[in-house]
């Protein structure tokens, strides 16, 4: 396979989403209802991955049910597991971020990592609904005229057998928004976008979207030197503006705590608590060192050894939520970068580095 992901200036260009309706107790069509929407997903996917820690957090998921696509992307785009009757199952998986991966220490061994594997529950899992083969499958049986590339996360609706959203930041939104509550697991006291610090929510995210999220496909995407040029040097140039935040913030917190323990746990972009800028900027960072690294050559340097205070926001997010921990899949995100983008490593060789993938606190 040799994808094409630059347009013709060499330059990336990500693909607008098309589906973009929401759920409430209002909207004519998409009422929250227990088990009646679906998720589907890539553990690789940073922008799935956001729609799965929020899922967590919010206490959904009993509520919204998932399927896990192959971490291997080929020629037709993302693929489920086979379906047969002995590993059907209700879609209500953990993925524990080393399952299936034999280490020797904290080196993790990828050699006999196959493309086309197929381990239920550690290489994805099947489609639970319709077990069909492909994403693509998916789509076109929302619509059947669908022309564009076939993404996830995409949120399904059972009931009217449609995509309600395929959007990733208007899906963490409805699923912050609280319209699920009463058929929540749980009701986890949290609010990933409170109004009295909605506002800077929205600035943080429009450029921590377009210069750091999709910075670093911009960098590994580009074809032409004068652009990757341009746009790692932009990646680092808003990596030191999310570290300046975090170190005035760190030092403020210092100055009101004496254990270092009490600031780590309030080490936030905005305030002393969680919210989705924190939520949107974590997929892109907890895979800088182990992919984005060497595989995008975002490599001016690493986020353990330029970014102390990045570092320590990031490690508070991993060990201390498990809604963080618990989806993030390390597997998953060396080998699909390393194995799907056959134009960027056409060996398909997996670098077992950097170890630990992440650090302790």
């Amino acid at each position: 396979m040799s994808k094409k992901f630059a347009s013709e200036d060499g330059s990336f260009k990500r693909q607008v989403s098309s589906f973009r309706e929401t759920i409430s107790s209002t909207h004519p069509i998409y009422k929250p209802e227990k088990g009646r929407y679906w998720l589907y997903v890539s553990l690789a996917c940073p922008w799935a991955h956001r729609t799965l820690i929020t899922r967590v957090l919010k206490g959904l998921t009993s509520v919204i049910g998932i399927s896990v696509v192959h971490w291997h992307m080929d020629e037709k785009g993302w693929r489920f597991l086979p379906y047969n009757e002995s590993n059907k199952t209700d879609g209500k998986e953990s993925y524990k971020p080393s399952a299936g991966l034999k280490c020797e220490k904290d080196l993790c061994v990828s050699a006999d990592v196959d493309n086309h594997s197929i381990k239920y529950g550690i290489d994805g899992t099947i489609d639970h609904n319709y077990h069909f083969q492909r994403i693509s499958e998916l789509y076109f049986k929302s619509e059947p005229e669908y022309a564009a590339r076939f993404t996830v996360p995409v949120l399904w609706d059972l009931k009217t057998q449609t995509i309600v959203n395929n959007e990733s930041s208007e899906i963490i939104r409805i699923f912050n928004s609280g319209v699920f509550n009463e058929v929540a697991d749980s009701h986890p006291d949290i609010d990933l976008v409170p109004k009295e610090l909605e506002s800077q929510i929205d600035e943080i995210n429009s450029w921590v979207y377009d210069s750091i999220n999709n910075g670093v496909y911009k960098t590994g995407f580009a074809e032409k030197q004068d652009i990757y040029e341009k746009e790692v040097l932009n990646v680092f140039k808003h990596l030191d503006k999310v570290e300046g935040i975090l170190k005035k913030r760190y030092e403020t917190l210092k100055s009101t705590h004496s254990s270092e323990e009490e600031i780590v746990k309030k080490l936030y972009l905005l305030g002393d608590q969680l919210t989705e800028a924190d939520l949107r900027l974590y997929p892109t960072i907890v895979r800088f060192d182990p992919v984005y690294v060497q595989h995008f050559k975002t490599n001016l340097n690493t986020i353990r050894s330029g970014y102390p205070y990045i570092h320590l926001w990031l490690r508070n997010l991993y060990w201390n939520y498990e809604a963080f921990q618990e989806t993030t899949n390390f597997n998953h995100i060396k080998w699909h970068y390393t194995r799907s983008h056959t134009k960027i490593n056409p060996l398909s060789i997996t670098p077992l580095g950097p170890s630990p993938n992440i650090l302790p606190l």
